[in-house]
């Protein structure tokens, strides 16, 4: 619990953060839908209330204790992530194996040998913080792959090509 935070209180600053954080990428894959749909200024809309929510989610997380210094943040998403590839998405793929529900088992196959990836980047900006190297980073927007450097070839995880993916600034 956050020092000097009720509760309760807490557990809604939480519960907050969860909904906005959700609102926000909701509202980010109504955009990218209404501009292949040619609604563009809905797109726009969409996208303005994608980034508020953003702000909301932020506040709430900042306000709950959630933001701490780099090296904690990097050990709790290292930790996060590890989670995710251990024991929720295996959990996961099992049951949606088991209905036969394929798009399912894919996209949860695709998040677990990426949330690998993750925990492999962050172990590693753990070990040398404060180094500053500087690098680039890929994202495949077919699954998550993240890659340090521009891509050389398909993506060893869904095998997309190199346009696939984009840079992140």
């Amino acid at each position: 619990m956050s020092q000097n935070i009720g509760v309760k209180t807490e557990k809604n600053l939480w519960a907050a953060f969860a909904g906005e954080s959700q609102a926000n990428r909701k509202y980010l894959a109504f955009a990218e839908k209404a501009d292949a749909e040619g609604h563009t200024q809905v797109a726009k809309l969409f996208r303005a209330a994608a980034a508020a929510e953003t702000v909301h989610a932020h506040a709430h997380l900042r306000v709950a204790g959630g933001v701490k210094s780099t090296s904690e943040n990097l050990q709790e998403a290292l930790g996060g992530e590890t989670h995710e590839f251990t024991e929720m998405y295996p959990q996961m793929i099992e049951e949606a194996s088991a209905e036969g529900e394929s798009p399912a088992l894919r996209s949860f196959s695709f998040a677990n040998t990426v949330e690998k990836i993750h925990a492999a980047l962050y172990k590693k900006a753990l070990d040398s913080l404060g180094n500053n190297a500087q690098t680039d980073y890929y994202v495949c927007k077919v699954c998550g792959n993240t890659i340090e450097h521009a891509p050389e070839g398909p993506c060893v995880v869904c095998q997309a090509g190199p346009s696939a993916f984009f840079k992140v600034d």
